[in-house]
């Protein structure tokens, strides 16, 4: 039993959804435009202010669609209500971050910089050298390039260098010793 499939979804002012034909769904918000297609099996429904997603049987596929339709609408409501929002630390000595136009740089201790092509639905901002923030209305969009930008230096254990979330916790190791015993 979906118990997150279950919930129903209440749609904040200043926030439109509509359901077109073959489960289409359009959220439109003062955000932004989201549209996404859903499987045929769900039964989205639009009460007033409420949305619910019901399932038409008790199949093992339809009930993991039931609360994954559920969630990417919740999703969807949000991110048109109020956008998402990543936040990167640069950490290390000489590492920095420089933003030109929709080219995002980045100087990591390798012998070249690395550049990312900003996507045109999101923001990138830079407010220091080494703090890097991305929003977005697309949840997954902003979390994939947040992950797309800490994968040119993960945090390194040793010396925790590296790209990292904000309130990201690096398991730090000790290191070899000076002197055996």
């Amino acid at each position: 039993m979906s118990r997150i499939g279950n919930k129903a979804i209440t749609i904040p002012s200043g926030v439109e959804v509509t359901v077109a034909e073959g489960n289409e769904v359009t959220v439109k918000g003062s955000k932004g435009t989201l549209t996404r297609k859903f499987s045929p099996l769900m039964n989205i429904s639009i009460d007033g202010t409420t949305l619910t997603v019901s399932r038409p049987n008790e199949e093992k596929t339809t009930k993991q669609l039931h609360g994954t339709t559920r969630a990417l609408l919740a999703t969807m409501i949000e991110g048109c209500d109020k956008e998402y929002t990543k936040t990167l630390q640069i950490v290390g000595i000489g590492y920095r971050a420089a933003l030109a136009g929709n080219k995002l740089t980045l100087n990591l201790g390798y012998s070249h910089p690395v550049e990312f092509t900003v996507p045109q639905d999101l923001k990138v901002t830079v407010p220091d050298a080494t703090t890097i923030t991305i929003t977005g209305i697309d949840k997954q969009r902003v979390g994939q390039f947040a992950a797309v930008v800490r994968s040119a230096k993960k945090p390194e254990p040793y010396g925790g260098k590296g790209v990292r979330y904000k309130d990201e916790h690096v398991r730090r190791k000790e290191g070899k010793t000076a002197a055996k015993k």
